[in-house]
């Protein structure tokens, strides 16, 4: 990364964090993924359980293998897969296990978009990621590459609409074996036609201006000065 976009990812995540935080977020910028991994590992109480939602970051960072391997904690993992891309659960099992996430210590999960004021958006199919973000475990912590940082919430929805969503979808047919993806128009396509397909992984649009008094603190933001994610 060139050294005047690793300044403008920063300055932009420092004029964040400041945001976040008058909203009862914990905030912090980190320079890298390896300061990412340390950032949520020092989050973690020793003994906790912990779920996640299907994220690229977490991946990028390193914090799933990490969990995996380790002996400290529970993990709930919805999100298994084989090597061919497919889960390791079945329907049935994972779907439990999506629900098990809302009584879990920590949430780990990533974000579609983050704008300069401070405001967490997100558009989920099944809804579990976004549910959970906003209700259910103790503590939220939500990685993300600088590069989503935008203007407002118009600019969010216009990057899910544009970007995430038919990179998600496109991921999930070619990486994950959705084979009855193949149909989406932005799949096709690689273009939004706000479709009514039965299989329309833009399902539940939320956005979270910050934390309620009473549970000050739950969510916890880290901003990597990267380009992470999708």
């Amino acid at each position: 990364m060139s050294l005047e976009k690793k300044w403008f990812y920063e300055e932009q995540a420092k004029t964040a964090v400041a945001n976040f935080k008058k909203k009862n977020v914990n905030a912090q910028y980190v320079a890298d993924r390896k300061e990412a991994l340390s950032a949520v590992l020092d989050m973690l109480p020793e003994g906790a359980t912990i779920s996640r939602g299907d994220s690229v970051t977490l991946e990028q960072i390193g914090i799933i293998e990490k969990i995996r391997k380790s002996k400290k904690y529970k993990f709930i993992d919805p999100f298994a897969r084989k090597e061919d891309g497919s889960y390791v659960l079945s329907t049935e099992d994972r779907f439990k296990a999506q629900r098990e996430a809302f009584f879990a210590d920590v949430f780990l999960t990533g974000t579609n978009a983050v704008t300069i004021d401070g405001k967490l958006v997100n558009v989920d199919a099944l809804g579990n990621r976004v549910a959970a973000m906003i209700f259910g475990p103790q503590k939220v912590i939500v990685v993300t590459g600088a590069n989503k940082i935008v203007k407002d919430v118009d600019e969010a929805l216009k990057r899910v609409r544009e970007i995430v969503a038919p990179l998600n979808a496109r991921r999930h047919y070619q990486k994950h074996r959705f084979d009855w993806f193949a149909d989406l128009p932005c799949v096709r396509t690689g273009k939004c036609a706000d479709c009514n397909h039965e299989w329309r992984i833009c399902r539940n649009t939320v956005i979270i201006e910050g934390t309620y008094a009473r549970v000050k603190g739950r969510i916890n933001l880290v901003l990597v000065g990267e380009e992470l994610g999708i």
